[in-house]
């Protein structure tokens, strides 16, 4: 029970007032062992170390939402509306089962922003209605990539969807579809396979992107990471009778390769560096293959502070894609290059463990605290440094400033810390700009309980987090883990961006710095230390076959959501053309390296997500027919969406014609949907002219 929950609660009202029109600037288990057999009552699960080895599955599905005309997710802008689509978001699951107990563990790596409790209910409940008890928060891990670029409006909260304008059923549905998708193709997969753990240094594909705070750290953690970057790049590879079939990479970096400037959705660097692996060097057909021969996943670690832009600066559009792609190819080399490696075989049985923890309300005992007293966590607050942005991956909102920002004090000290002592002591020394957990009392605006969850897959273990983790953070977890299990640090792994999303986590000393990593630290300085509390508990209940109590998760917030933006209503051709008809031919010759383009009279993208489909083929005439060579899963091809008018839409469609491009003829294809005034959504495809290919020394022929 909270004490004095009824001057919280005042407080909390008090401030709302103050709150709201600060957030309107703003917005310009019980642990167990993973297997079949579950109490009732507690959820525990049981497995034994085994030595049959593993059965492992794996799948991959498109998880792209709406493309058009939604709010994109991750730099906060209002500004960024999306007009169009760069690549697919795919989501890959990774089932694996020790063959002795039928014990089980399920990884999930989506190209989204964040998988917000929305999602993570969403799929559990999902997931028990197909296969019952099989799959639940105690053995499921779904961790994000954490795109900048891809659609957002699939929050149950409401400071997520302020720059959607609200829940987008849409793009909430297409996330769940493809999540559900690739696990149902993964538990289809399930065959005897052997695991390899190996793990690497990768020093050219982050940057540390508020080295001040980072500096204030004690110095045997800035000694563990000289360079202030978090070089270790881990793979988990599946091989099935010698041959990699499968693998799962983590890396810390920021997917924020692609700036705020971009308005086409895109999986960024961690969604190409896959991309190229399964696609460019496995020749994987995402459209006909439902399983593909290889299944490769790029996931996060501890990216808090671990920015992509090396200079520190983001690269504006269109100059950004040529940096996500080299860094995506940056992470796939490292990755790749571990297969000669012979690795370390895990062997042993699976375990994991998900608590639900109320972050706003925690004592932290005196051992996990750097002064060695105990100490609480808050209700959550937006700090300055948090509307002042991280200006070496995006904007900062003018008017806010990291680290001091004397108007904003001065208004805190006179306003909001008379109402509520006690938050400014516990959110001390942050410049509180919004007391968002006064807000919550009125409307959900961010989570308060949140799942931590332990897994282990025989020596590796992670650590899934709801929230970004630093660099110095992450080791700290790290270090916990692994004193109370025996594991080498460098085996234990921090899942950032999973199951949840509570927005940073930094070190006290970080946190003092008040960057803005420190300013989106929600729930104060010991934030982190009642996180490393709790993985202490759950590392200690699976090394000892122990119990804690699972708690309480988080509201089902499903029936309270605002939806502001109107959708489709009508569709109609550009005035004196049909719907496909193209109004911009491509030239007729193009040589490799060149960009051909065609422009049609199209609809709204949101009639009709294509997923698991497409909007784009790329076809080239061979052997007497028409075959699609690229389509808008490509890396080579964009779609972009404009209106005309008040319903009328043109549709550009983009083919960078690839280095090794064979000579012959080729054509773009576009297909649409448009909507009429009745509802009824009509398919249509529009076909450009035909055009040639040819190398510099074909031109004449």
């Amino acid at each position: 029970m909270r004490g004095n929950a009824g001057g919280r609660r005042a407080a909390r009202l008090g401030a709302l007032a103050t709150a709201t029109a600060l957030v309107a600037t703003l917005a310009g288990t019980t642990p167990g062992h993973a297997g079949p057999q579950s109490d009732p009552v507690t959820g525990v699960q049981t497995s034994a170390s085994s030595g049959q080895g593993y059965l492992v599955g794996r799948g991959v599905a498109d998880a792209t939402g709406e493309i058009a005309e939604v709010g994109m997710m991750g730099y906060g802008r209002l500004d960024q509306q999306a007009e169009g689509l760069h690549t697919r978001l795919r989501a890959r699951s990774f089932v694996i089962v020790d063959q002795a107990t039928d014990a089980r563990v399920l990884l999930v790596v989506v190209d989204s922003p964040m998988i917000f409790s929305s999602v993570h209910q969403e799929v559990l409940d999902r997931l028990a209605d197909e296969y019952g008890d099989l799959y639940d928060e105690q053995n499921v891990l779904l961790t994000a990539t954490h795109t900048h670029s891809g659609p957002g409006g699939y929050a149950h909260h409401l400071l997520y969807n302020i720059t959607t304008l609200g829940f987008h059923s849409k793009t909430f549905d297409a996330i769940a579809d493809g999540i559900l998708d690739s696990v149902r193709r993964a538990h289809g997969d399930l065959a005897p396979s052997t695991l390899r753990l190996t793990h690497a240094e990768l020093t050219d594909a982050s940057a540390n992107r508020s080295h001040e705070a980072f500096g204030r750290n004690p110095e045997d953690e800035r000694a563990f990471f000289p360079d202030a970057i978090d070089p270790q790049t881990t793979l988990l590879r599946v091989e099935r009778q010698g041959e990699p079939v499968g693998a799962i990479n983590w890396f810390p970096t920021h997917n924020t390769s692609m700036s705020g400037d971009n308005r086409l959705i895109s999986a960024d660097n961690k969604g190409y560096a896959a991309y190229h692996w399964e696609r460019r060097v496995e020749g994987v057909d995402y459209l006909d293959d439902a399983t593909p021969d290889f299944v490769a996943a790029f996931a996060q670690t501890n990216a808090g502070d671990m920015s992509p832009n090396l200079d520190l600066t983001p690269s504006p559009t269109p100059e950004d894609r040529h940096r996500t792609a080299e860094i995506g190819l940056r992470q796939y080399r490292a990755a790749a290059g571990q297969l000669d490696r012979p690795g370390t075989p895990l062997r042993g049985g699976l375990d994991a463990a998900t608590v639900y923890i109320d972050l706003s309300d925690v004592t932290v005992r005196p051992e996990f605290t750097s002064d060695g007293r105990e100490h609480r966590t808050c209700d959550p607050a937006v700090g300055a440094a948090m509307a002042a942005g991280s200006t070496e991956d995006g904007p900062a909102f003018p008017l806010f400033a990291e680290g001091d920002n004397p108007l904003l004090d001065a208004v805190s000290d006179t306003i909001l810390y008379e109402v509520s002592p006690a938050l400014r002591d516990c959110q001390a020394p942050k410049a509180v700009a919004v007391p968002i957990g006064a807000m919550n009392d009125l409307y959900p605006w961010v989570t308060e309980r949140v799942p931590v969850q332990l897994v282990r897959i025989g020596s590796l273990h992670l650590i899934a987090i709801p929230g970004e983790v630093t660099i110095s953070a992450g080791l700290r977890l790290r270090q916990t883990v692994a004193e109370a299990t025996g594991a080498d640090v460098r085996d234990v792994l921090v899942a950032g961006y999973s199951n949840g999303y509570a927005h940073y986590v930094t070190t006290p000393e970080e946190y003092d710095a008040q960057h803005y990593e420190g300013g989106s630290t929600l729930f104060g300085r010991w934030e982190l230390d009642a996180l490393r509390q709790t993985a202490h508990e759950l590392a200690t209940a699976l090394r000892d076959g122990t119990e804690v109590p699972v708690g309480t998760a988080p509201p089902d917030l499903s029936d309270r959501q605002l939806t502001l933006q109107p959708g489709v209503i009508l569709d109609t051709p550009v005035l004196g053309t049909g719907f496909g008809d193209v109004l911009t031919q491509p030239r007729s010759l193009y040589l490799p390296g060149e960009r051909a383009t065609a422009v049609f009279s199209g609809a709204h993208p949101g009639n009709d997500l294509h997923r698991g489909s497409t909007y784009v083929e790329v076809q080239r005439w061979h052997d007497g027919e028409w075959q699609r060579v690229a389509d808008d899963g490509d890396w080579s091809t964009t779609l972009e969406w404009a209106r005309r008018g008040i319903s009328a839409s043109t549709v550009t469609v983009s083919w960078d014609v690839p280095a090794d491009a064979p000579d012959g003829t080729y054509r773009i294809r576009y297909h649409g949907d448009a909507k009429e005034l009745s509802g009824t959504v009509r398919a249509f495809t529009g076909t450009s002219a035909q055009f040639r290919v040819a190398t510099s020394g074909h031109l004449g022929h």
